[in-house]
């Protein structure tokens, strides 16, 4: 870990993508106390005023403040992400264990599921889930759960495989080592390295499909503040009030980019043949 924190901080692109991730978790742990006004008031005689000292990014068609709706919305991303991502990679991890290390049967039988999903695209896939399940922020969180689960389950049966060849793998199965020990012992801690930088890019993913299910009306539901449903309010005013598009679009592509930069840089971090 000491190696790890230090080669992180000599890289300033994965430091600088660090940093980022840090600001947008802070902001959307304290947004109640840094926020100037709630989320959801409506200032009637200040609707649609351009960005100035008291209103930061302007308002809304309803004049909500929203540098504030900015503030709680990344609320909304940090936790859909993170628990998006918690499913599908607990998912991906349970099933690309099984399939990579018992292989024959088991690895058929998960990889033709994975195949059918991922012959959808995501975010037709996440669209159809939510469609059936309701739309609402736990519906949205286990659709996009199931999506990235195929991307998981097939890092790490990949890397299981490479592992599972390895001579104190078969050294271990020779001495009767039972199959889940192998695996809890010797397998997960030498994957755990394409499976962390493929956290960190789905995260970047998770928050890009909330943002696309919000936009749709089948996401995040209104009047909870959420990026992509604020997008899809600013539509109508985008021409003659381009704050109320600009702010959330910014706030987006700032995570989503910090998260990238991060998830490249722990790419090479974590990759042996670069040490």
């Amino acid at each position: 870990m000491k190696g790890f924190a230090n080669r992180l901080v000599k890289d300033r692109i994965g430091l600088l993508g660090a940093i980022g991730i840090i600001l947008v978790v802070i902001i959307s742990i304290f947004a109640p106390i840094i926020a100037p006004f709630p989320p959801d008031k409506m200032f009637t005689k200040h609707i649609l005023e351009s960005p100035n000292s008291t209103y930061f990014f302007g308002t809304d068609e309803f004049g909500r403040d929203i540098f504030s709706r900015i503030l709680y919305g990344a609320q909304v991303s940090v936790k859909v992400s993170v628990i998006a991502v918690g499913i599908g990679a607990s998912l991906g991890l349970i099933f690309g264990l099984l399939s990579g290390y018992f292989q024959g049967k088991v690895d058929n039988i998960i990889m033709r599921i994975m195949d059918i999903l991922f012959a959808f695209p995501d975010i037709l896939l996440a669209l159809a889930i939510v469609a059936v399940l309701g739309a609402n922020i736990t519906n949205t969180m286990i659709a996009i759960g199931i999506v990235f689960t195929p991307v998981f389950t097939r890092t790490v049966r990949a890397a299981t495989i490479s592992v599972k060849e390895n001579e104190y793998i078969q050294g271990a199965v020779a001495i009767g080592v039972k199959p889940f020990q192998i695996i809890i012992r010797h397998v997960i801690p030498n994957i755990l390295a394409p499976f962390i930088v493929q956290v960190t890019l789905a995260l970047s993913g998770a928050i890009l499909t909330e943002a696309a299910l919000s936009f749709l009306g089948l996401g995040v539901q209104p009047p909870n503040p959420s990026w992509g449903s604020m997008l899809n309010e600013s539509r109508t005013y985008m021409e003659f009030a381009p704050w109320t598009i600009v702010f959330p679009t910014v706030a987006i592509v700032f995570t989503i980019f910090c998260f990238n930069l991060l998830g490249d840089s722990l790419r090479d971090i974590l990759d042996p043949k670069m040490k």
